[in-house]
């Protein structure tokens, strides 16, 4: 497929344009049923110039999308936001470290595997102990606590996570909230727990 001087206009190859109506060649490509996604490419409409001009100009991009989705697809740096969680300012909730806490990324990749160590050793620990199920450990995971944990503790550190991620701490920014639904729903089923009565 080569593009031609015009722009966006492709050999047609012998494509006819997608239009019921139109016997032209189908040199234009517009977006089909399937989008681009995870998946692989999508699907292409090939049409003819006219066609495509009408197609363009009824075509709605922000369909489907929240208020929010459309406003955050507005703002000026729009697609080029590809920080890994790895790297958010919550980076390090469940127990393992930041990355943006070290200056060189071999220590940070250290501390991150001993990080996941000690998870491992943690959950270990919470099968041995008897006190919590499996539920009840993840949770506590979630939180970023050990089994040492007391009533006082759980109730401090779900304070602290509840502010760094609700919006109203932080600008009103809602890109926290799935951190905070997990820390409260974790809260949730760990204060329900005989340990901590």
């Amino acid at each position: 497929m080569r593009e031609t001087r015009f722009h966006g206009r492709y050999e047609s190859g012998g494509r006819r344009c997608d239009h019921p109506e139109c016997g032209e060649a189908g040199e234009f490509r517009a977006p089909g049923t399937r989008s681009h996604g995870f998946d692989g490419p999508g699907e292409w409409r090939w049409m003819c110039l006219d066609h495509v001009r009408q197609f363009n100009a009824g075509y709605d991009w922000f369909e489907g999308m929240s208020a929010e989705e459309i406003y955050a697809a507005q703002l000026p740096g729009a697609g080029w936001r590809t920080e890994s969680v790895g790297f958010r300012p919550a980076g390090g909730v469940g127990d393992l470290p930041r990355w943006a806490d070290f200056d060189d990324p071999l220590d940070a990749i250290a501390a991150r595997a001993q990080g996941i160590r000690s998870r491992a050793q943690r959950e270990a620990a919470h099968a041995r102990d008897g006190r919590f199920n499996r539920e009840e450990a993840a949770a506590l995971e979630v939180m970023g606590l050990g089994r040492d944990v007391d009533r006082r503790k759980l109730r401090r550190r779900y304070s602290d996570l509840v502010r760094r991620f609700h919006p109203d701490r932080n600008g009103g920014d809602r890109s926290h909230e799935a951190e905070l639904g997990r820390v409260v729903e974790a809260y949730q089923l760990l204060r329900k727990n005989s340990a901590f009565a």
